[in-house]
Order: structure tokens, then sequence, then C-alpha cells
């Protein structure tokens, strides 16, 4: 019996051994190919940023009369306002060491500015939603989510959320399930965590092979 037992604790004690030498190797791998694109993406000049996806603000199609005294949307407009003369870019879902590469590092700081700007207008605009919603212009605050998520590709959950619990109380399914869809189409790492919620949420979406 005692002998089974060892038997069994030197094999368990040889593949956890294996298994930790297998995950340091794999480890050690991943940080010398990180510190060689690194090194690669430091190396790249300055390229042009003509190609960037330059996020516009159209206040003139957003409801900007609505509650226009209240303070709340009232410090929301001025900063919307203020947004409008700035270059945003959404870039969630790229690392520094992306951009680098593909920009070039002399850019990384007016990059890194530009989406600074699209995570404020983010938020800007889901504080702006709560504040229609919770004063009662559902309809108003729909078009400011439906800008954020669908025209903008913003990746905040909460507007996700707001905006499902709108199109559900309209009936909309369908465009639950596109909104679903847009989640998990999302370059950033949070999509499928959005995707996620609203499946657990409206058991009815259909589950996607790419939500985990």
């Amino acid at each position: 019996m005692n002998l089974t037992f060892f038997a069994t604790f030197i094999i368990f004690t040889s593949i956890l051994s294996m298994t930790i030498k297998r995950h340091n190797r794999s480890e050690k791998k991943q940080r010398e190919q990180f510190w060689e694109r690194e090194e690669r993406a430091n190396q790249v000049r300055r390229k042009p940023l003509d190609d960037l996806d330059y996020v516009t603000i159209p206040l003139e199609e957003l409801p900007t009369a609505v509650m226009a005294g209240d303070p709340v949307v009232r410090d929301c407009l001025d900063m919307l306002h203020s947004l409008s003369h700035e270059k945003i870019v959404n870039l969630a879902g790229y690392t520094n060491t992306d951009l680098k590469l593909t920009y070039g590092t002399a850019n990384i700081t007016v990059l890194s500015q530009y989406d600074q700007s699209f995570t404020l207008l983010a938020q800007t605009l889901q504080k702006w939603a709560e504040a229609l919603h919770g004063g009662g212009y559902a309809a108003e605050a729909r078009q400011v989510l439906e800008y954020a998520v669908l025209a903008i590709h913003s990746d905040a959950g909460t507007s996700y959320r707001l905006l499902a619990s709108l199109y559900d109380q309209s009936g909309e399914q369908e465009k639950i399930a596109a909104l679903y869809n847009a989640a998990l189409s999302l370059v950033s790492p949070s999509g499928k965590t959005i995707a996620r919620t609203l499946r657990e949420n409206y058991p009815y979406l259909a589950p996607s092979r790419s939500e985990p």
C-alpha cells in the first residue's frame, strides 16, 4: 500500500515538475519575443497619421437642446464642445508597441493623447445618456448611446447595458442581437466580456463561437 502511494507520489511530482518547467519555458519565450518586438518598435521612424480613423462629434445631430439647463447635462455639453476641437481616435485594443511599430516611436505621445480624448468622449456620452434617461428622456438617451456604441464603437460596458435595456423596453430583440454582435466585433479585450454579460441578461441570444 505504501509502495503504491509512494509510486503515485513520484509520478505526480514528476508530472508537476515537467508542467512547471514547460510553463517557465513558455513564459521566458514570451518575454523574449516581447522585448524583441519592443526593440524593433523603438527603431521605427515617425510615419504619417493620415490613415487614422478620426472621430467627429456631430453635435448638430444629437439632442443638445434637451435638459440643457441641467448642471450635469451642461457639463457634458461643455466637454463635448471642447472635445469637438480635438483630434480623437479609438485605439482600444492596441498596445504602445503596436502603435510604435505602425506609426513610429515619435508619434506615441500624440497617439496617447488621441486615445485619452476618446476615453473621455465615451465617458462623457455615458454620463449624458444617464442624465437624459434619469430625466425621463429615454429616446434621447438612446440616440446618444447609439452614437457612442454603434457609430464610434465605445467599449463602455455601461453604455451597452443601458442601450440594451432601452431596446428591451420597446421589444426590439433584434436590436439587442445586433448590439451583441457589435460587442463581439470590438477590438478591445472587453468586447467579449460585454457580449457575455448581454447574453446572461438576455438568454435568447444565440452564443457565438468567439465568445469565451
